[in-house]
């Protein structure tokens, strides 16, 4: 029995580390999925960005691959053209979409840190897809706000990813609710953050989980309450909103 506690134990310690990126209950399960449906299928190029960016200090930050290969598949079935995504980190959700949209299709594609970006560069370059990608290093809401003031720009996104500062969330709602276009989709990450969402005020969180709690929940009850979208939360990754404009 004592060999039994200590091996839940050590799993319960292992999905912790895992679970930024996996809500899943059982870490064997998410490696199934992994393994079975993801791996096996995921493109040589973003298994070697994949690989990369683990390597990078930051890797919590990356999108998950379970969440990459979702991304790259709902971008095909929407037949996406132009795209926007904000946050970008080593691009592993970038690459997806560069290879799902046509080749005349386009990513505006922002992040505070170029850097990150340009570790990714050259396998998403040697993917032959690069060209699809206008990065801006930056902040996203001052070039946001360029696009609202130019009446041509609103409704001309097909979709749009955002996983990016938390905080700025509902500020990067309140413009791109502008530039998606009717019937087109936003796609917010991590609001399932971690499943602190549910914690008790007393929980130990991480200190930039708890940080951040606050504002994800935030964004979750506006979006509930948005009556210019339709709303599917799902527990991929670490959560993410599908917000399909209505009006």
């Amino acid at each position: 029995m004592a060999g039994n506690g200590e091996e839940q134990q050590t799993q319960a310690g292992r999905h912790q580390e895992v679970g930024h990126k996996s809500l899943l209950q059982s870490d064997a399960l998410y490696q199934y999925i992994l393994e079975t449906s993801v791996y096996p299928r995921e493109p040589e190029s973003m298994k070697e960005l994949r690989e990369v960016t683990a390597k990078h200090p930051w890797n919590i930050m990356t999108t998950s691959a379970d969440e990459g290969q979702f991304l790259n598949m709902l971008l095909k079935l929407i037949n996406a053209k132009n795209t926007m995504e904000i946050g970008v980190y080593t691009g592993y959700s970038l690459l997806a979409t560069a290879l799902a949209i046509p080749d005349d299709g386009k990513i505006l594609a922002m992040d505070i840190n170029k850097e990150n970006y340009e570790l990714g560069l050259p396998i998403i370059e040697k993917a032959g897809v690069a060209h699809k990608i206008d990065f801006r290093e930056g902040p996203a809401l001052p070039v946001l706000d360029l696009l609202v003031e130019d009446k041509k720009n609103h409704g001309s996104f097909d979709f749009i990813f955002v996983d990016a500062d938390k905080d700025n969330y509902i500020n990067y709602h309140k413009r791109l609710i502008d530039l998606v276009k009717v019937g087109g989709l936003i796609g917010y990450d991590n609001t399932l953050w971690n499943g602190s969402v549910v914690a008790p005020p007393d929980a130990p969180l991480r200190k930039y989980v708890r940080y951040y709690r606050d504002f994800v929940l935030e964004l979750n009850k506006a979006l509930a309450a948005d009556p210019r979208i339709e709303i599917c939360m799902l527990p991929v990754g670490d959560g993410i909103t599908l917000c399909r404009r209505i009006k």
